[in-house]
C-alpha cells in the first residue's frame, strides 16, 4: 500500500511551449510529437506557466474530446525542481476522497457529504461541500480553493483579482452565525510550508480573508507534495499574516 490520497493515470512526458485563449496549451511531447492539451486552470498561473518547462499530461481516448490530452503537472525549474498540479478539477475530487475517508480530523466527525449545494442569500452560489450528522447539528460548509502561487516557500492565494472569490467568503461569514463555514486552501505544490493571502494580486480578499477568520470562518491551508505517481497529504500549514 502506498500512503498517496490520489493516483495519476499513466502520464505523457512533455516540454511546454505556450499557453494561450486560457484553455489551451502547446507541447512538445518525448516522442517529437506537437500537441495542444486542454487547460483547466483559467486564471494566470502565475509562476507556473514558463515555456521550455517540463510538463506532464494525461490522455482521455474518448472520440468525441476535441483535445485529448489535459495538462496535468509542470515541474519548476527551481533547485527543487518541484512538481506542480496543473489540473484545477483535480483538488475537488481529492478533497471529496479524503472528506469520505475522515483523513482532516479539524472537521470533527459527519455522516453525511453532499456535493456542489446551493446557498448564499441570493440563492445562486454553490459551495463544494456540505457536511451533515455533526454531533452539534450544526452543518459543516467547505469551499475549496486550488493554491499554486508561491514566494520562496510561501503559498499565496489569490493570484489575480477574484470578485468569485471575495463573494464566497462574505457568503461564509453569514454562514457561520448558524453553521461552521470552512476554506480549504489546496497548496498544490510540496515545497510551500506556510500559507497567506495574496495581498498584492487581490488586497481585497486579503481583507476579506482576515476578517472572516475573526468571525469565525475556520481556515485550512493543506499542504499536499505531487509527484509523477500520486498526491500526498502532508498536513496543515501556518498562517503567515
Amino acid at each position: 500500500m502506498n500512503d498517496f490520497v490520489y493516483q495519476y493515470p499513466p502520464l505523457y512526458a512533455g516540454t511546454l511551449i505556450k499557453r494561450y485563449k486560457r484553455f489551451l496549451a502547446d507541447v512538445e511531447l518525448v516522442s517529437g510529437e506537437l500537441i495542444t492539451a486542454h487547460c483547466a486552470n483559467t486564471g494566470p498561473m502565475t509562476g507556473v506557466c514558463d515555456p521550455c518547462s517540463p510538463v506532464l499530461l494525461s490522455c482521455n481516448s474518448n472520440p468525441d474530446r476535441k483535445y485529448p490530452y489535459t495538462w496535468e503537472l509542470i515541474q519548476m525549474r527551481d533547485r527543487e525542481r518541484t512538481w506542480v498540479g496543473i489540473n484545477t478539477a483535480l483538488p475537488n475530487r481529492v478533497v471529496k476522497q479524503m472528506l469520505e475517508q475522515h483523513v482532516l480530523p479539524e472537521l470533527g466527525s459527519y455522516t453525511e457529504i453532499l456535493p456542489e449545494v446551493v446557498y448564499g442569500q441570493e440563492g445562486k452560489s454553490r459551495v463544494d461541500f456540505v457536511l451533515n450528522g455533526t454531533p452539534d447539528g450544526r452543518a459543516i460548509y467547505v469551499e475549496v480553493k486550488n493554491t499554486t502561487w508561491a514566494d520562496d516557500g510561501l503559498a499565496l492565494f489569490p493570484d489575480t483579482v477574484t470578485t468569485r472569490g471575495q463573494k464566497h467568503l462574505q457568503e461564509l461569514m453569514a454562514i457561520v452565525r448558524q453553521n461552521r463555514a470552512v476554506m480549504v486552501y489546496f497548496i498544490n505544490r510540496g515545497d510551500c510550508d506556510r500559507f497567506a493571502p495574496g495581498d498584492h494580486a487581490d488586497p481585497v480578499y486579503g481583507q476579506l480573508l482576515r476578517e472572516a477568520v475573526q468571525r469565525g470562518v475556520e481556515v485550512l491551508p493543506c499542504r499536499f507534495e505531487v509527484t509523477p505517481t500520486g498526491i500526498r497529504y502532508l498536513g496543515l500549514a501556518p498562517l503567515a499574516w
